[in-house]
């Protein structure tokens, strides 16, 4: 529970630094940026890990199929903690 305490403010914090960062960019180049998610565009982070894990999957011919899908998940609670 104490990993969980501490990963979760940090990815809704890297959430909203990305936010921020598209925000800015916009602004700099002479665009609105992300506004088209919630109010000012403050779920446009949400949207886009949504549609990161509702894309197609590719997969290899020759590979395993569970260990293709699995390996990333398990490299990503691996380095949670640390």
């Amino acid at each position: 529970l104490t990993t969980a305490n501490k990963s979760v403010p940090i990815l809704i914090a890297v959430a909203f630094f990305t936010l921020i960062e598209r925000k800015v960019l916009g602004y700099i180049q002479l665009r609105k940026g992300p506004n088209i998610i919630g109010p000012y565009g403050l779920l446009q982070p949400v949207g886009g890990g949504v549609k990161l894990f509702i894309k197609e999957p590719i997969y290899p011919l020759n590979s395993s199929i569970t260990l293709f899908t699995i390996s990333p998940i398990l490299a990503l609670l691996l380095a949670l903690p640390i």
